[in-house]
């Protein structure tokens, strides 16, 4: 399973960093894990191949996180040569469902019906949900909005959390646990706390609590790239820890190591 960091960045403008989306590949899946503002140039600009996208999954509802997804059914069915006929499956906590079909009026109906096969469904927490014979989504609630959840891969080959946004949980640790690679936001500094998100310090604590193999740090905010969280979150977790940028790749099984970019 192989995991890129397509967007590390938030709702903040960045020149580095645009928001939040991860493109993870296996077999015949090619999943975003959130579709946020400037994923599809990123993804482009990355080489990889956004025209097979078959899974968008949304950890929540605020706009840096989904607010691509219409660009990119939009891209799909006008950009796309030969015209798409695979399906896309977007998928999400509940609600994901109504707060498309409420957009579809102003954006066109094209959202609904593109041209392809498209469908979209809620996800409930605590109930596997399989993408194909071999990888299983599960989504577990997070504190951070009342929708908020973290979202969990399991492959064969090793478990993948990601956590999208949230605040510090001990029922996200266990929940988590064993996992291979986590995938944790990291938003602001020790000396800025907010219970909604994490800081460097809170995410390694979450790392070690889960028993992870590896903490990969995505979703900063300007403020805490000064701060080297890194090092922060690694004196908190005592394992390996990287402070993601926008295309860094990891691989979760065959030694779960960080390949080049």
């Amino acid at each position: 399973m192989e995991l890129v960091t397509v967007g590390t960045g938030t709702v903040a403008p960045s020149a580095h960093r645009t928001a939040p989306c991860h493109y993870v590949a296996r077999g015949g899946l090619r999943i975003l894990l959130d579709c946020g503002a400037g994923s599809l140039h990123r993804l482009a600009a990355l080489g990889l191949p956004w025209q097979q996208v078959s899974h968008v999954i949304v950890s929540h509802f605020h706009p840096d996180h989904w607010g691509e997804l219409p660009m990119l059914v939009y891209a799909l069915k006008y950009t796309t040569v030969p015209p798409r006929r695979d399906p896309l499956v977007v998928l999400g906590p509940p609600g994901v469902v109504r707060l498309l079909k409420t957009l579809a009026p102003a954006y066109g109906e094209w959202l609904l019906d593109p041209g392809f096969p498209i469908g979209f469904l809620d996800v409930q927490d605590g109930e596997p949900f399989p993408l194909d014979a071999d990888v299983n989504l599960e989504t577990f609630p997070v504190p951070h909005t009342p929708e908020s959840v973290a979202v969990s891969l399991t492959a064969p080959e090793g478990r993948l959390v990601y956590t999208g946004d949230t605040g510090p949980s001990v029922q996200l640790a266990r929940w988590a646990s064993g996992c291979d690679l986590l995938l944790a936001e990291c938003s602001l500094p020790d000396d800025q706390p907010l219970d909604m998100h994490l800081t460097p310090t809170r995410a390694g604590e979450l790392a070690r609590e889960a028993g992870t193999r590896r903490l990969v740090l995505t979703h900063f905010y300007p403020p805490v790239e000064t701060t080297d969280p890194a090092r922060r979150a690694a004196a908190a977790f005592g394992g390996p820890v990287t402070a993601a940028k926008d295309g860094d790749r990891f691989t979760i099984g065959g030694g779960g190591g960080r390949a080049s970019c």
